[in-house]
Protein backbone atom coordinates (compact mmCIF):
# COMPACT_ATOMS: atom_id res chain seq x y z
CA UNK A 1 0.00 0.00 0.00
CA UNK A 2 1.19 3.50 -0.82
CA UNK A 3 0.84 6.35 1.61
CA UNK A 4 -1.68 9.12 1.07
CA UNK A 5 0.83 11.59 -0.34
CA UNK A 6 1.62 9.33 -3.30
CA UNK A 7 -1.76 7.60 -3.62
CA UNK A 8 -3.25 7.74 -7.14
CA UNK A 9 -6.35 9.87 -7.55
CA UNK A 10 -8.50 6.82 -8.22
CA UNK A 11 -8.81 4.29 -5.39
CA UNK A 12 -9.71 0.62 -5.25
CA UNK A 13 -12.57 0.48 -2.76
CA UNK A 14 -13.89 -2.49 -0.82
CA UNK A 15 -17.13 -2.56 1.16
CA UNK A 16 -17.61 -4.62 4.32
CA UNK A 17 -21.34 -4.59 5.00
CA UNK A 18 -23.56 -4.17 1.93
CA UNK A 19 -26.36 -2.39 3.77
CA UNK A 20 -28.23 0.62 2.51
CA UNK A 21 -25.49 3.07 3.50
CA UNK A 22 -22.47 1.13 2.28
CA UNK A 23 -23.81 0.33 -1.16
CA UNK A 24 -25.00 3.89 -1.76
CA UNK A 25 -21.74 5.52 -0.65
CA UNK A 26 -19.69 3.06 -2.66
CA UNK A 27 -21.86 3.73 -5.71
CA UNK A 28 -21.36 7.48 -5.20
CA UNK A 29 -17.59 7.00 -5.07
CA UNK A 30 -17.76 4.84 -8.19
CA UNK A 31 -19.67 7.63 -9.93
CA UNK A 32 -16.78 9.94 -8.96
CA UNK A 33 -14.38 7.63 -10.78
CA UNK A 34 -13.12 5.27 -8.08
CA UNK A 35 -13.18 1.50 -8.54
CA UNK A 36 -15.34 -0.63 -6.24
CA UNK A 37 -13.52 -3.92 -6.51
CA UNK A 38 -15.03 -5.98 -3.70
CA UNK A 39 -18.11 -6.15 -1.50
CA UNK A 40 -19.09 -8.40 1.38
CA UNK A 41 -22.79 -9.21 1.51
CA UNK A 42 -24.41 -11.84 3.72
CA UNK A 43 -28.18 -11.73 3.38
CA UNK A 44 -30.12 -12.19 0.16
CA UNK A 45 -31.37 -8.63 0.48
CA UNK A 46 -27.83 -7.28 0.79
CA UNK A 47 -26.67 -9.37 -2.16
CA UNK A 48 -29.53 -8.11 -4.32
CA UNK A 49 -28.77 -4.53 -3.28
CA UNK A 50 -25.10 -4.95 -4.16
CA UNK A 51 -26.04 -6.47 -7.52
CA UNK A 52 -28.17 -3.41 -8.31
CA UNK A 53 -25.84 -0.66 -7.14
CA UNK A 54 -22.39 -2.27 -7.44
CA UNK A 55 -22.69 -4.68 -10.37
CA UNK A 56 -18.96 -4.70 -11.15
CA UNK A 57 -17.81 -5.49 -7.60
CA UNK A 58 -16.71 -9.04 -6.84
CA UNK A 59 -18.16 -10.86 -3.83
CA UNK A 60 -15.36 -11.23 -1.30
CA UNK A 61 -14.84 -12.05 2.34
CA UNK A 62 -14.01 -9.18 4.73
CA UNK A 63 -10.35 -10.20 5.02
CA UNK A 64 -10.04 -10.44 1.22
CA UNK A 65 -11.46 -6.93 0.95
CA UNK A 66 -9.13 -5.43 3.52
CA UNK A 67 -6.04 -7.01 1.98
CA UNK A 68 -6.82 -5.81 -1.57
CA UNK A 69 -8.33 -2.33 -1.15
CA UNK A 70 -6.86 1.16 -0.98
CA UNK A 71 -9.96 2.30 0.89
CA UNK A 72 -12.11 0.05 3.06
CA UNK A 73 -15.68 1.13 3.80
CA UNK A 74 -16.86 -0.44 7.06
CA UNK A 75 -20.63 -0.04 7.01
CA UNK A 76 -21.71 -2.66 9.52
CA UNK A 77 -24.27 -1.84 12.25
CA UNK A 78 -22.94 0.37 15.07
CA UNK A 79 -23.17 -2.32 17.73
CA UNK A 80 -20.96 -4.82 15.86
CA UNK A 81 -18.45 -2.38 14.35
CA UNK A 82 -15.92 -2.73 17.18
CA UNK A 83 -16.00 -6.53 16.93
CA UNK A 84 -15.54 -6.42 13.14
CA UNK A 85 -12.54 -4.10 13.43
CA UNK A 86 -10.98 -6.17 16.22
CA UNK A 87 -11.52 -9.42 14.34
CA UNK A 88 -9.92 -8.16 11.15
CA UNK A 89 -7.03 -6.67 13.11
CA UNK A 90 -6.41 -10.03 14.80
CA UNK A 91 -6.11 -11.56 11.33
CA UNK A 92 -3.59 -8.86 10.33
CA UNK A 93 -5.96 -8.13 7.45
CA UNK A 94 -5.46 -4.36 7.48
CA UNK A 95 -2.61 -2.85 5.48
CA UNK A 96 -0.32 0.05 6.48
CA UNK A 97 -1.21 3.24 4.62
CA UNK A 98 -4.71 2.00 3.83
CA UNK A 99 -7.69 4.32 4.32
CA UNK A 100 -10.27 2.72 6.63
CA UNK A 101 -13.57 4.58 6.78
CA UNK A 102 -16.57 3.79 8.93
CA UNK A 103 -19.95 5.48 8.57
CA UNK A 104 -21.29 5.16 12.12
CA UNK A 105 -22.77 8.28 13.64
CA UNK A 106 -22.17 7.12 17.19
CA UNK A 107 -18.51 6.19 16.86
CA UNK A 108 -15.51 8.39 16.22
CA UNK A 109 -11.95 7.23 15.62
CA UNK A 110 -11.45 5.21 18.81
CA UNK A 111 -13.40 2.26 17.45
CA UNK A 112 -10.76 1.95 14.71
CA UNK A 113 -7.85 1.83 17.18
CA UNK A 114 -6.99 -1.85 16.51
CA UNK A 115 -6.64 -1.04 12.81
CA UNK A 116 -4.86 2.26 13.43
CA UNK A 117 -2.19 0.43 15.44
CA UNK A 118 -1.49 -1.57 12.28
CA UNK A 119 -0.79 1.61 10.35
CA UNK A 120 -4.11 2.34 8.65
CA UNK A 121 -5.41 5.86 8.12
CA UNK A 122 -8.71 6.14 10.06
CA UNK A 123 -11.71 8.28 9.10
CA UNK A 124 -15.26 8.56 10.45
CA UNK A 125 -17.63 9.82 7.74
CA UNK A 126 -21.29 9.74 8.76
CA UNK A 127 -23.82 10.79 6.11
CA UNK A 128 -26.65 12.82 7.62
CA UNK A 129 -29.25 11.32 5.34
CA UNK A 130 -31.77 8.50 5.34
CA UNK A 131 -31.35 5.72 2.78
CA UNK A 132 -33.64 3.22 1.12
CA UNK A 133 -30.81 1.38 -0.65
CA UNK A 134 -32.12 2.52 -4.01
CA UNK A 135 -30.33 4.25 -6.94
CA UNK A 136 -32.06 7.57 -6.22
CA UNK A 137 -30.27 7.65 -2.85
CA UNK A 138 -27.06 8.56 -4.66
CA UNK A 139 -28.63 11.78 -5.94
CA UNK A 140 -29.89 12.59 -2.42
CA UNK A 141 -26.29 12.88 -1.29
CA UNK A 142 -25.99 16.13 -3.24
CA UNK A 143 -25.65 18.83 -0.59
CA UNK A 144 -26.12 16.39 2.31
CA UNK A 145 -23.97 16.95 5.37
CA UNK A 146 -21.47 14.36 6.62
CA UNK A 147 -20.40 14.29 10.25
CA UNK A 148 -16.62 13.98 9.92
CA UNK A 149 -14.04 13.04 12.54
CA UNK A 150 -10.48 12.70 11.29
CA UNK A 151 -6.91 13.13 12.48
CA UNK A 152 -5.61 16.57 11.61
CA UNK A 153 -3.26 15.32 8.84
CA UNK A 154 -6.19 13.55 7.15
CA UNK A 155 -8.74 16.35 7.22
CA UNK A 156 -8.08 17.25 3.59
CA UNK A 157 -8.50 13.60 2.54
CA UNK A 158 -11.78 13.30 4.46
CA UNK A 159 -13.04 16.54 2.95
CA UNK A 160 -12.15 15.42 -0.57
CA UNK A 161 -13.97 12.09 -0.18
CA UNK A 162 -17.11 13.75 1.15
CA UNK A 163 -17.13 16.33 -1.64
CA UNK A 164 -16.64 13.59 -4.24
CA UNK A 165 -19.78 11.92 -2.91
CA UNK A 166 -21.64 15.21 -3.30
CA UNK A 167 -21.75 16.02 0.39
CA UNK A 168 -20.61 18.81 2.71
CA UNK A 169 -18.26 17.97 5.61
CA UNK A 170 -19.23 19.05 9.13
CA UNK A 171 -16.40 18.56 11.63
CA UNK A 172 -17.44 16.73 14.82
CA UNK A 173 -14.97 16.32 17.73
CA UNK A 174 -14.31 12.75 18.85
CA UNK A 175 -15.85 13.29 22.29
CA UNK A 176 -18.99 14.85 20.83
CA UNK A 177 -19.95 11.92 18.57
CA UNK A 178 -22.50 10.33 20.96
CA UNK A 179 -24.48 13.54 21.57
CA UNK A 180 -24.18 14.48 17.88
CA UNK A 181 -25.72 11.15 16.92
CA UNK A 182 -28.36 11.32 19.65
CA UNK A 183 -29.46 14.69 18.27
CA UNK A 184 -29.86 13.33 14.75
CA UNK A 185 -31.69 10.21 15.92
CA UNK A 186 -34.00 12.32 18.09
CA UNK A 187 -34.86 14.58 15.18
CA UNK A 188 -35.07 12.11 12.31
CA UNK A 189 -36.03 8.73 13.75
CA UNK A 190 -38.71 9.99 16.10
CA UNK A 191 -40.07 12.39 13.50
CA UNK A 192 -40.73 9.33 11.35
CA UNK A 193 -42.39 7.52 14.28
CA UNK A 194 -44.57 10.53 15.09
CA UNK A 195 -45.56 10.97 11.46
CA UNK A 196 -46.54 7.35 10.88
CA UNK A 197 -48.44 7.28 14.18
CA UNK A 198 -50.34 10.43 13.19
CA UNK A 199 -51.20 8.86 9.84
CA UNK A 200 -52.45 5.75 11.62
CA UNK A 201 -54.68 7.81 13.92
CA UNK A 202 -56.12 9.73 10.97
CA UNK A 203 -56.87 6.49 9.16
CA UNK A 204 -58.69 5.30 12.27
CA UNK A 205 -60.65 8.55 12.22
CA UNK A 206 -61.90 7.74 8.73
CA UNK A 207 -59.51 9.91 6.72
CA UNK A 208 -58.84 8.16 3.41
CA UNK A 209 -55.57 9.91 2.54
CA UNK A 210 -53.86 11.04 5.75
CA UNK A 211 -50.68 11.92 3.85
CA UNK A 212 -52.57 14.67 2.06
CA UNK A 213 -53.38 16.31 5.39
CA UNK A 214 -50.01 15.75 6.99
CA UNK A 215 -47.62 16.71 4.20
CA UNK A 216 -48.30 20.48 4.10
CA UNK A 217 -48.81 20.72 7.86
CA UNK A 218 -45.64 18.87 8.84
CA UNK A 219 -43.61 20.51 6.08
CA UNK A 220 -44.59 23.97 7.31
CA UNK A 221 -43.99 22.98 10.94
CA UNK A 222 -40.50 21.72 10.18
CA UNK A 223 -39.66 24.82 8.18
CA UNK A 224 -40.93 27.13 10.94
CA UNK A 225 -39.08 25.21 13.66
CA UNK A 226 -35.78 25.33 11.79
CA UNK A 227 -36.13 29.04 11.07
CA UNK A 228 -37.77 30.29 14.26
CA UNK A 229 -36.88 27.81 16.99
CA UNK A 230 -39.21 27.57 20.00
CA UNK A 231 -41.20 30.61 18.88
CA UNK A 232 -42.67 28.33 16.20
CA UNK A 233 -44.39 26.20 18.86
CA UNK A 234 -48.15 26.10 18.45
CA UNK A 235 -51.08 23.88 19.39
CA UNK A 236 -52.97 23.22 22.62
CA UNK A 237 -49.91 22.60 24.81
CA UNK A 238 -48.18 25.84 23.80
CA UNK A 239 -51.49 27.69 24.37
CA UNK A 240 -52.13 26.02 27.72
CA UNK A 241 -55.43 24.42 26.62
CA UNK A 242 -55.55 21.85 29.39
CA UNK A 243 -59.05 20.59 28.58
CA UNK A 244 -58.13 19.94 24.95
CA UNK A 245 -55.10 17.95 26.06
CA UNK A 246 -57.30 15.94 28.44
CA UNK A 247 -59.70 15.14 25.59
CA UNK A 248 -56.77 14.08 23.41
CA UNK A 249 -55.57 11.65 26.05
CA UNK A 250 -59.05 10.17 26.47
CA UNK A 251 -59.31 9.72 22.70
CA UNK A 252 -55.94 8.00 22.64
CA UNK A 253 -56.98 5.79 25.53
CA UNK A 254 -59.80 4.47 23.35
CA UNK A 255 -58.06 4.30 19.98
CA UNK A 256 -54.30 4.02 20.59
CA UNK A 257 -53.45 3.62 24.28
CA UNK A 258 -49.86 2.66 23.42
CA UNK A 259 -49.27 6.28 22.34
CA UNK A 260 -50.26 7.87 25.67
CA UNK A 261 -46.83 7.68 27.38
CA UNK A 262 -45.15 9.32 24.37
CA UNK A 263 -47.91 11.94 24.05
CA UNK A 264 -47.60 12.88 27.74
CA UNK A 265 -43.78 12.97 27.65
CA UNK A 266 -43.73 15.17 24.55
CA UNK A 267 -46.44 17.40 25.97
CA UNK A 268 -44.36 17.97 29.12
CA UNK A 269 -41.26 18.76 27.07
CA UNK A 270 -43.24 21.10 24.82
CA UNK A 271 -44.74 22.86 27.87
CA UNK A 272 -41.27 23.38 29.36
CA UNK A 273 -39.93 24.88 26.14
CA UNK A 274 -43.04 27.03 25.70
CA UNK A 275 -42.65 28.33 29.26
CA UNK A 276 -38.97 29.13 28.74
CA UNK A 277 -39.68 30.97 25.51
CA UNK A 278 -42.55 32.98 27.03
CA UNK A 279 -45.26 31.47 24.82
CA UNK A 280 -47.00 29.68 27.67
CA UNK A 281 -48.13 31.69 30.67
CA UNK A 282 -47.30 30.13 34.07
CA UNK A 283 -50.95 30.34 35.19
CA UNK A 284 -52.10 28.28 32.21
CA UNK A 285 -49.18 25.87 32.52
CA UNK A 286 -50.29 24.88 36.02
CA UNK A 287 -53.58 23.41 34.84
CA UNK A 288 -51.95 21.75 31.87
CA UNK A 289 -49.30 20.08 34.00
CA UNK A 290 -51.97 18.84 36.42
CA UNK A 291 -53.71 17.06 33.53
CA UNK A 292 -50.45 15.49 32.42
CA UNK A 293 -49.52 14.46 35.97
CA UNK A 294 -52.81 12.58 36.30
CA UNK A 295 -51.86 10.18 33.50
Amino acid sequence: MTDVSSRPARLNIGVVGAGRVGTVLAAALARAGHHVTGVHAVSRQSTDRADRLLPNAARRTPDEITTTSDLVLLTTPDDVLADVVAGLAQQDAFQPGQLVVHTSGRHGLAVLDPATRLGVLPLALHPVMTFAGAPEDIDRLAGASFGVTAPEPLRAVAEALVIEMGGEPVWVPEEARPVYHAALAWGANYLATITTSAAQLLTGAGVDNPQRLLAPLLGATLDNALRRGDTALTGPVARGDAETVRVHIEALREHAPELIPAYVALARLTAERALQSGLLKPALAEGLLEVLAAQ
